[in-house]
């Protein structure tokens, strides 16, 4: 079997600064958004987005993932841990970021966004979305690296079946992988075949939302359920209650007759 190598979390230590792998990897994320938006400006005008509301986007979305992400998993996941470590909520540098609740923080930068550039929230998401999984598929790099996030036990004999020491010595499934190929590499490769054409406003968010939800609900199947509000269950976690409402409403959004 193989074992997990228990990297070192900070991958550069300058005096008294520490850089974290963790926070390289939002880095690779956020540079992926800049590089596929402002090609995406410039190459499908009807969005009507250009260079410059790629950085502001950016900016905002920045705002939205760090505030949304951490207070999803405070609220979310482990509220009863963050009411009695209150000064704990802040060290975002260790991790712990709730994508559901990063995603309703861009959500509301985004509608923020929006109305301050006179365009509907449906055609600011539409834009980004397909720029959003690079990113998230290098936060499960990210999380694999931390040792965060491992999977549940799996059969000896599978060839990938990994050992985290940190947790116990049962073979388990190197779930962030698994979510780095699917809700990262293949949503991504499926979105920019989407909205490779003109789509009516609002089905590439929609697309986003179901191929997100779907995929995040098979990988709870073969990750180590956290415990959640709901407390721990391995029938339906929390990350699946959290993944029903949005695939419901990227159908809708996908079947519904846009107003325009």
């Amino acid at each position: 079997m193989l074992v997990h190598p228990q990297f070192d979390p900070v991958a550069l230590q300058l005096g008294p600064l520490a850089v974290r792998w963790y926070g390289l990897m939002y880095l690779a994320g956020f540079i992926a958004f800049l590089w596929l938006g402002k090609h995406r400006a410039r190459t499908q005008p009807w969005h009507g987005m250009s260079a410059q509301d790629v950085d502001d986007l950016l900016f905002y979305g920045v705002l939205g993932v760090i505030l949304g992400g951490r207070l999803g998993q405070v609220l979310f996941y482990e509220p009863g841990y963050y009411l009695s470590h209150p000064a704990e909520i802040f060290a975002i540098w260790k991790g712990g970021m709730a994508f559901h609740g990063g995603m309703l923080g861009v959500f509301v930068a985004m509608a923020l966004w929006g109305r301050k550039a006179g365009k509907s929230f449906f055609q600011v998401t539409d834009f980004i979305a397909p720029l959003v999984p690079l990113g998230l598929m290098a936060g499960r790099i990210g999380n694999f690296i931390n040792g965060e996030l491992w999977g549940r036990v799996a059969d000896p004999a599978l060839p990938w079946a990994m050992v985290f020491p940190h947790v116990d010595p049962l073979p388990r499934h190197p779930s962030p992988f698994y979510q780095a190929a699917a809700e990262g590499l293949l949503l991504f490769v499926v979105l920019w075949w989407f909205s490779a054409t003109r789509r009516g406003v609002g089905a590439i968010s929609g697309m986003f939302l179901v191929g997100y939800g779907a995929l995040r609900f098979l990988a709870e199947y073969f990750r180590e359920p956290d415990h959640g509000v709901f407390g721990l269950s391995y029938t339906v976690s929390m990350g699946q209650w959290l993944s029903l409402p949005m695939i419901a409403f990227g159908f809708w959004l996908l079947l519904r007759k846009p107003a325009d």
